[in-house]
């Protein structure tokens, strides 16, 4: 027999079914927020600079990363990958650094150095698994800028006439100051980085970045013309230098080696052709066809079996010198000329390298350390100086031959560095013969990625209008300036929109839509209802100094009141008053004079009317409007004839305002400011004034805190007039209730239902 065993009671969470309304003061009570105390300055130095065993050891896995994920590097399955990719990244690396020195005003060999020391450094300390650190062409047309305004030809013209431009001197002078700016762009990167300053490259957007570096493109192509056209012409770096160098050009355009012109166009068009192939194939290719590195070779080649520079006057790379140098300390006299160039180039190399990182680290799911990679970046460049290397950042090209070709960490990097160690040992001086024209050539068609940023325009005019003009003004800035001041504008330029963006706010009224807690701007939304005698004010952005005059002219005018004219029409009103009653005083007082002398006896009644105490005692009426079954309060202080002794609107025989409350959403605020909490201060006693309460509802901890810092809080304004959401207030303002209201706290009786 089966029995049916007794079911213990259910628990299940109780709801309240009556409306419920919550205020911060509410919160206060219920739960508290508590402020968290930070130990006081010297506390926390000292326990940073306490050391012990386990702190060394974390400090050490934290900035020399390579301890920590090579031990544990799997080799079986990576190995082979990261060979591959390594080598084809090393292969790409010869002539886009015998190129990219060229490009930065430099003797070719110095790029090949730059393809070695700093990228091994970024092996050991970079965090980023896939990127390929080293010479860029938007970095070393900076670089060129510094070299070729600081030693430009000129200065190294010798000779009766000054025809003989002495390269060994105007080189030397080169190398040193771009070493000197490698040592302090790799200061500036430390020194940013300790101080977990990473977070500055945000303050450069993407459409910046990509305007920034589409000008660069034309900059650097515009370099590049005089070695494809095989013309002679001083490279200028001052405001209007771009236009300069193509009048320039023009002006000696007859002046061209045919043959360095036909040089150019065939290696232009055999690496065009082989770069789409390559790209149309890449699925059915283990690694690119290295059309680069074979370019070089044929190049030089024809170059040495026909004498292409004896016959036709083509240029030449000419000595390379074979081996390593000797390390050196940087001419630190150079210092003070180039340090707002040095802080240009750590800050956009720095950008460019951490968003391909992201990029990628993305798309592979693995994270980048921001402040690691500034370190990282900034040895590399800080050693590297040392060994007259140039700056760096992280190249595109290879950082995407890198990811394609299978590498899978940085052990690819020092494959490809260990490739440039062979050439530079061995190889380099087999470059001798190479004409410049075929290095200006790689230059110009790797610069195809750049110039197809020209069609984020389009996108940005379809998307957002003010990143579109970011996009221009930086473009513009970039093309008309040099790179130095047309990034500083460009900069500028980005946070001024966000003032602007902040002034342009969207103030709206809010409704209710029908039988929900959500309410929209009722002007985009049909379903969206005022609540009859409540206003609710919305602000797209914060209320700070800025915009804090239009936020409270907009309130005005979105409220559909003149409230400093009601205001100034009550006071007149309120004088008159006076005086009548003042009138009516002396009037009484006269004529009743006579009696009091016959009768002999004082009447305290005009006792109290000569010293102005005369009170109007009038029965104060609860007043409630319904609308569709709702009950809809009316404040005490809005139904009443006198509130506190003060005359009414309607008393005075004045118009109210549509409204009893006012409810100023508060959501889209993140702080307020001392000019905020003054406006908020006037907001409160001039709708009082007009017999309209104000409530704040959606605020944040943070700007509930500023509040109470900017001491907005008194009698007349208190935390029961500050609700955490519009729906608390609403539900408030038109609940039916017995409890005890702002107004009763506050001294002043309450005459809702």
């Amino acid at each position: 027999m089966m029995t049916q065993e007794k079911e213990g009671p259910v628990l299940r969470p109780c709801y309240s079914t009556r409306p419920q309304a919550i205020t911060e003061a509410d919160l206060d009570r219920i739960a508290p927020r508590t402020r968290v105390v930070r130990p006081p300055l010297w506390r926390r130095l000292r326990s940073r600079i306490r050391c012990s065993r386990d702190t060394a050891k974390s400090l050490l896995l934290k900035y020399v990363p390579i301890l920590r994920w090579l031990p544990r590097y799997p080799v079986r399955d990576w190995i082979l990958g990261d060979l591959i990719s390594g080598i084809s990244v090393g292969i790409i690396q010869l002539p886009q650094g015998l190129a990219y020195s060229l490009l930065a005003g430099l003797p070719p060999v110095f790029g090949l150095y730059t393809s070695f020391y700093p990228v091994f450094i970024y092996f050991l300390l970079g965090t980023s698994r896939h990127i390929s650190v080293g010479t860029f062409a938007v970095v070393c047309v900076m670089i060129a800028s510094v070299t070729e305004s600081l030693a430009p030809n000129e200065n190294f013209m010798r000779g009766e006439n000054s025809t003989f431009l002495d390269t060994d001197a105007r080189d030397l002078l080169r190398v040193e100051l771009s070493m000197a700016l490698a040592f302090l762009v790799g200061i500036f990167q430390i020194a940013l980085g300790l101080i977990q300053f990473g977070f500055v490259v945000t303050y450069l957007s993407d459409p910046l970045i990509s305007g920034y570096t589409t000008a660069s493109a034309v900059h650097v192509l515009m370099s590049q013309l005089k070695y494809l056209f095989g013309i002679r012409i001083s490279q200028k770096t001052q405001p209007l230098s771009l236009i300069y160098t193509l009048i320039k050009i023009f002006s000696r355009i007859t002046e061209t080696n045919i043959g360095t012109l036909v040089t150019s166009i065939i290696a232009i068009v055999v690496l065009i052709l082989m770069k789409f192939l390559n790209e149309k194939f890449a699925s059915k290719l283990l690694i690119p066809v290295p059309i680069e590195l074979i370019m070089l070779i044929v190049s030089t080649g024809i170059s040495y079996g026909v004498g292409l520079h004896n016959k036709f006057g083509i240029e030449n790379v000419g000595h390379i010198p074979v081996g390593l140098k000797v390390p050196m300390l940087p001419d630190f006299s150079l210092l003070r000329d180039i340090v707002g160039n040095a802080f240009t180039i750590a800050v956009v190399g720095y950008a460019i390298t951490i968003s391909l990182g992201k990029v990628f680290a993305s798309k592979h799911g693995y994270r980048v350390d921001s402040n690691q990679e500034l370190i990282a970046i900034g040895f590399s460049n800080l050693i590297g100086s040392f060994f007259q290397c140039f700056a760096i950042s992280a190249s595109v090209s290879r950082s995407s031959v890198q990811e394609s070709t299978g590498g899978n960490s940085q052990v690819a990097s020092a494959i490809a560095s260990f490739v440039v160690f062979i050439i530079i040992l061995r190889a380099g001086e087999l470059f001798q013969n190479l004409p410049k024209a075929i290095l200006a050539s790689i230059i110009i068609v790797n610069l195809k990625g750049m110039f197809k940023q020209f069609s984020e325009v389009k996108v940005l005019w379809r998307s957002n209008k003010v990143d579109l003009v970011t996009w221009l003004v930086t473009f513009a800035a970039t093309i008309l300036f040099n790179m130095d001041i047309g990034l500083a504008i460009s900069v500028t330029f980005s946070l001024l929109t966000i003032i602007f963006r902040t002034q342009l706010s969207n103030y709206s009224i809010l409704g209710q839509v029908y039988e929900t807690s959500i309410y929209r701007d009722v002007s985009r939304c049909h379903q969206a209802k005022e609540i009859p005698s409540i206003k609710i004010f919305h602000s797209s952005s914060t209320v700070y100094y800025a915009n804090a005059d239009q936020y409270l002219e907009t309130l005005y005018r979105k409220c559909g009141v003149d409230v400093e004219k009601l205001i100034e029409k009550k006071r007149k009103a309120i004088k008159k008053k006076q005086k009548r009653e003042l009138k009516a005083m002396k009037k009484a007082k006269k004529e009743n004079e006579p009696s009091i002398e016959i009768m002999g006896h004082d009447n305290i009644a005009f006792d109290r009317l000569e010293l102005g105490k005369l009170d109007y005692e009038i029965e104060e009426p609860k007043e409630q409007d319904t609308t569709e079954g709702a009950i809809i309060v009316v404040p005490g202080h809005a139904a009443s004839e006198e509130r506190g002794g003060k005359s009414t609107l309607q008393a005075l025989g004045l118009e109210r305002p549509n409204f009893h409350s006012l409810i100023l959403d508060f959501s889209a605020v993140n702080f307020v400011d001392t000019v905020c909490v003054k406006v908020l201060r006037k907001i409160f006693k001039n709708f009082a004034e007009i017999e309209v309460d104000v409530y704040l509802a959606g605020c944040n901890a943070t700007v509930i805190a500023g509040l109470e810092d900017g001491k907005l809080y008194n009698e007349n304004i208190t935390k029961s007039q500050v609700f955490p959401s519009i729906h608390d207030a609403v539900t408030y303002l038109t609940m039916d209730h017995e409890q005890i209201t702002i107004h009763e706290a506050n001294g002043a009786p309450d005459t809702r239902l």
